[in-house]
Order: structure tokens, then sequence, then C-alpha cells
């Protein structure tokens, strides 16, 4: 079997960071995820700053994160850092434990609300450069 040595090289590079418990549904989450997947980083950062739903706010915090996890990582490896050559290579929302509450009902009845989290990770990569080379 023989091994990748690509694999080694873009673990070594990519950036990823995780918000668990977040107290939004993951529905309603993976929405918002589904703009920025495969967007540049700063692209994806500038979306979620002015996108007007509640669950752009804990991914915008996440994904800004995941890009000062890279600029450390590029510090402790001594390679040059630009942010605007990141892109976000995956981005998921898996469902957090599901906290069950009761409301009351008509005619004595109770109903069980789900409120539900999320656990929201992204992870970051530099953009490969492309050479100048055959048209």
């Amino acid at each position: 079997m023989a091994t990748n040595n690509t694999t080694a090289e873009v673990s070594v590079l990519e950036a990823k960071a995780s918000a668990r418990h977040v107290r939004v549904t993951p529905q309603k989450a993976r929405r918002i995820i589904d703009l920025i997947r495969g967007k540049q980083a700063v692209e994806a950062v500038t979306t979620l700053r002015f996108a007007p739903q509640a669950a752009s706010e804990p991914i915008l915090k996440v994904v800004e994160s995941a890009i000062a996890n890279a600029r450390v990582k590029a510090d402790k490896t001594a390679e040059s850092f630009d942010e605007r050559d990141l892109v976000i290579t995956q981005a998921f929302v898996d469902e957090g434990p599901t906290m069950k509450r009761f409301r009351p009902r008509a005619q004595g009845r109770a109903a069980r609300i789900n409120k539900r989290t999320s656990h929201i990770t992204v992870v970051v990569t530099p953009q490969e450069k492309k050479t100048g080379g055959n048209r």
C-alpha cells in the first residue's frame, strides 16, 4: 500500500475550530453552513456578518476561531500566513443533546418541547497557489 504524502502536508496546514452545545437547531444551522462551505474564509466572514439569521452569529465565531487557529499554527511552524488564502474545506453541523421541556396545554394536558442543540465544526486550509505554467 502506497502512502500519500499530500495528506500529511495538508494535516499540518489545516486548522479546525468547533463549538459544542450551541443553542440553535441543527436544521437552522445547516442552512447557514451550506452558504459558506467551499468559500474563501474572508468572504464567508462577510457573508455571515450580514446574514439576517440568528444562527449566523455562533457560526461566525467558529469561522473566526478557525482563522485564528490557522494563524497560530502558521506562527508555530514559521510559515507565511495570509488569511485571504484560507478556504473553508469542511463545515458541518452535528446534532447535540436535546433538552426536553414541558408546557401546559388545554384540558390539563402537557406537551413536550424539544430544545435542540448543535455541534458546529469548521476546517480551513490554505488554497494551493496556482502556477502560471501552460495555458
